[in-house]
């Protein structure tokens, strides 16, 4: 047997998944790979000239890629981000959280607005894209 022969390890094909921080590194080959898996991706980061680039490359490998530019440690961000979401593709099968922050300082001398940022971001920020996508889509048709 070929390895063209054997059947996927999962197929999202007619599934989409929204994927933050999915402009560059882990996130954008976390993308990919559901990409190659058949789903639509949405990917999402602060930076819209990255997005645009970042979808440019998964289509040329023939992945259905957009973008929507939001910053998820922001509130109405976030809350923008699952509604265009679910306006644009219709549902949110798969959502990757992987959009974070870090600061590089002891913890005597970690300035309280950087705790913040870092909170915002890799705390609240997924919680409330997880609750809104949940509320919106997974947990009403018991999929996601």
């Amino acid at each position: 047997m070929t390895a063209s022969s054997h059947p996927p390890l999962f197929d999202l094909t007619g599934k989409a998944a929204l994927v933050t921080g999915g402009s560059r590194g882990l996130g954008l080959q976390i993308a990919r790979a559901l990409g190659e898996a058949g789903a639509t991706v949405m990917l999402s980061a602060r930076k819209a000239d990255e997005l645009a680039n970042a979808v440019s490359e998964l289509r040329k490998a023939g992945i259905d890629a957009r973008w929507i530019a939001a910053d998820c440690a922001r509130e109405s961000d976030t809350r923008r981000l699952a509604d265009e979401t679910l306006s644009q593709l219709g549902r949110i099968d798969v959502l990757v959280n992987n959009a974070g922050a870090s600061w590089a300082a002891p913890a005597e001398e970690h300035p309280l607005e950087a705790w913040d940022k870092v909170m915002n971001l890799n705390v609240r920020g997924y919680f409330v894209l997880a609750q809104q996508v949940a509320r919106h889509w997974m947990i009403p048709r018991k999929s996601g």
